[in-house]
């Protein structure tokens, strides 16, 4: 699933090329919002939030989770299409200040939404802060993590009522940098550090197209433990194991860690 910087470099590129542009034609290709007309309307702004992609478009707001699967392409009208057809969900045609005009087609989204600008909270109001929005709270982000202490910490990272944009890779990585086993209660450890290394590491991600948190941006080499379970650990050599921990079956994520790093 595409973490928070993923969805913040999608809004910054949809919004370098869409806003301040008018809509030619929208074909919304779920059923709900099929009828739905934003022809005629200016594209005001697009932003993220957490994981969440907010299209302001006139009165309405467009908004997509991309899950695990979803993404918006953008294009020059005419430009043959990356993904197949059937996977389409929304469709926006408009305007350009230079070429031909824009096409912006988001393929295989988790959610889509349109809804009035006043009702966004429907859909956004139960995260938690962004650290990569200019608002984001950090004390109301630790009051937030700190809420359960005994909760595992590899749990509170990944809530997005808690704080949102981590998601499995950062969460892996940033606790394998602490030496925090995912199964650690939050009560068990300093939280603000964790918190603090992990808003450095997604900032310093948001504007790369290839995440790393080694500092090496070598394919192969980005990660510390993610994806490398089997392979010895690039700080002591002891073999990267993985795991799952969930609150139940259906929120299971997979777990890398270091077994002598992390304790």
């Amino acid at each position: 699933m595409p973490e928070g910087d993923t969805v913040h470099r999608a809004a910054a590129r949809l919004h370098a090329a869409l806003a301040g542009q008018t809509v030619l034609r929208s074909d919304v290709r779920v059923p709900r919002f099929a009828t739905a007309d934003l022809g005629g309307h200016a594209v005001d702004e697009v932003v993220a939030r957490g994981k969440h992609l907010l299209m302001r478009i006139g009165p309405i707001t467009v908004h997509s989770h991309l899950k695990m699967e979803g993404a918006w392409h953008l294009m020059r009208l005419g430009e043959r299409w990356r993904r197949p057809v059937f996977e389409a969900r929304m469709v926006l045609e408009t305007t350009a200040t230079e070429g031909a005009p824009w096409q912006a087609v988001g393929f295989a989204l988790g959610e889509l939404d349109l809804l009035a600008h006043d009702a966004e909270h429907e859909v956004i109001g139960h995260l938690g802060p962004d650290p990569l929005s200019p608002d984001f709270d950090r004390d109301e982000a630790v009051r937030r993590l700190t809420a359960n202490p005994a909760r595992p910490i590899g749990l509170a990272l990944l809530d997005q009522r808690a704080v949102a944009g981590f998601g499995n890779d950062y969460r892996n990585e940033l606790l394998f940098l602490r030496g925090v086993l995912p199964e650690t209660p939050v009560g068990a450890i300093d939280v603000e550090a964790a918190l603090d290394l992990g808003v450095r590491l997604i900032r310093a991600n948001r504007d790369r197209d290839e995440r790393t948190t080694t500092g090496n941006t070598r394919r192969g080499e980005r990660l510390w433990v993610a994806h490398r379970d089997g392979r010895p650990c690039r700080r002591c050599g002891t073999r990267i194991r993985r795991g799952l921990l969930g609150d139940d079956a259906l929120t299971e994520r997979i777990t890398w860690f270091c077994p002598q790093c992390q304790r």
